[in-house]
């Protein structure tokens, strides 16, 4: 019959084990010597560190706070700098080690510190570095991971498992280890490429010299080839030879542009965009029944926000192969024109003084270029009049300040007799027209 777990018997034998595997591994009195050795090594290193880290933190933290402007860079520089006790603690205890290599002197304990003290800086880093929390968990988990396979002296014995579990394609040999070693190398090397871009580009938006457009297509280039940079540092550092992947990427390269066309064609349409200076980051235009400023330029599309607070996203191909109206290309000038129907017998001189003093009266309207107005049609029933005037800030609306004119061009109408012409039909009956009149009696 089984014995119970919960029996005395039992669980005597287990700790009697236990107890066996502790007195043969730890207490003997070889360990217990190395590690009497070992503690001094610890602790003094430990100390040290902390008078260093106790001398310098207080200068960072002043540091930190009189040169960077951001709350969110203030946070994670001043967690970065209470990683400089752990920091210090393992150039403390690496110059320990060396030391006891050099003499013959037993270190697995100080190499234990070194590695429990590497994953705590790589659990900080990741607590302040990623937001992500899922991302974030299992990047603390590798870190535990790795750290409890060094201490076990099983980190050695894992990757030459992962590095036997290998196919060859061509004169390429994957393997388990490699694809893994290029995932966090990629994934290392593409954050720091980010990070970099984006403090680039900030420090190119408050570069006085440079025109917005210049801005955005520098800022383009340099988050473009810092991920390309990050991709092949990632290879390299991964062990990949290039020269046997030339054929196997190539043919990779072409599958991945068939399906691509889009995203390629909008990338290089966005980069053709920043080069003609056609269109940049504050110009207002009009595509379609769109219009609005442009927000920014991104890679693959343009952000256009009109005055209602709606963001169009417009796709780079779009605005190269479809007809954009540019109101600010050149200058911030734009002309609009209202439309006016008035009757035959109207004095049309006199109706087009009203007009131009109409235009005069909103304050948006300029008065250099003047407003101008023309008699341009005779029309069926009516003279067609068109009033042409200037504003400078088109992002503040055109219909509003056409409205405002019309209003205007509606009152001086209205004090000085003059209406507007309504559209009319005439029909003319060229065939007489026969009438039959019929008398009906009346009913009594």
């Amino acid at each position: 019959m089984e014995t119970p777990f919960f029996e005395s018997g039992f669980i005597v034998t287990w700790l009697r084990m236990i107890w066996g595997w502790l007195s043969a591994k730890l207490l003997t009195p070889e360990h217990i010597v190395y590690t009497a050795m070992q503690m001094p090594a610890l602790i003094g290193s430990g100390c040290a560190a902390w008078w260093i880290y106790d001398f310098i933190h207080p200068w960072l933290l002043r540091r930190i706070q009189a040169r960077i402007a951001s709350v969110y860079g203030q946070q994670a520089l001043r967690v970065l700098a209470t990683l400089l006790f752990p920091l210090l603690w393992i150039i403390g205890l690496g110059i320990a080690g060396s030391v006891a290599v050099r003499f013959g002197w037993p270190n697995h304990w100080i190499r234990i510190g070194i590695h429990l003290l590497a994953a705590w800086i790589a659990i900080r880093l990741f607590a302040v570095l990623v937001r992500e929390p899922v991302w974030a968990r299992a990047l603390v988990i590798t870190a535990y991971s790795v750290a409890t396979l060094a201490i076990l002296g099983l980190l050695e014995p894992s990757l030459a498992v992962l590095d036997r579990l290998a196919i060859n394609i061509g004169q390429v040999r994957l393997s388990l280890l490699t694809v893994l070693k290029s995932v966090f190398y990629f994934g290392v090397m593409l954050w720091a490429a980010v990070l970099l871009s984006r403090a680039l580009e900030q420090r190119l938006e408050h570069a006085p010299n440079l025109t917005p457009s210049v801005r955005v297509l520098f800022g383009k280039l340099l988050k473009g080839g810092l991920i390309t940079l990050a991709v092949v540092a990632s290879l390299a550092g991964a062990g990949i030879d290039f020269t046997a992947l030339a054929l196997f990427g190539g043919a990779i390269g072409v599958g991945i542009g068939f399906g691509l066309q889009k995203i390629t064609s909008n990338l290089i349409s966005g980069v053709m965009l920043l080069m003609d200076k056609s269109i940049k980051p504050g110009d207002i235009i009009q595509i379609g029944e769109t219009y609005g400023w442009v927000a920014s330029l991104g890679a693959r599309y343009v952000s256009v926000e009109t005055r209602d607070g709606t963001e169009y996203l417009i796709p780079n191909e779009e605005l190269i192969t479809h007809q954009v109206v540019n109101w600010s290309h050149r200058n911030d000038l734009a002309r609009l024109k209202v439309q006016v129907r008035i009757p035959y017998d109207t004095d049309v001189r006199h109706a087009l003084d009203l007009l131009v003093e109409a235009a005069g009266r909103p304050a948006r309207v300029l008065a250099d270029p003047a407003p101008r107005a023309l008699l341009l049609d005779f029309g069926e029933g009516f003279l067609l009049l068109e009033l042409r005037f200037w504003i400078r800030d088109a992002q503040n609306g055109i219909r509003n300040i056409s409205s405002d004119v019309r209003l205007e061009i509606w009152d001086l109408f209205r004090e000085h007799g003059i209406t507007v012409a309504m559209p009319q039909q005439g029909m003319h009956i060229n065939t007489p027209l026969h009438v039959q009149l019929t008398r009906r009696p009346l009913a009594t």
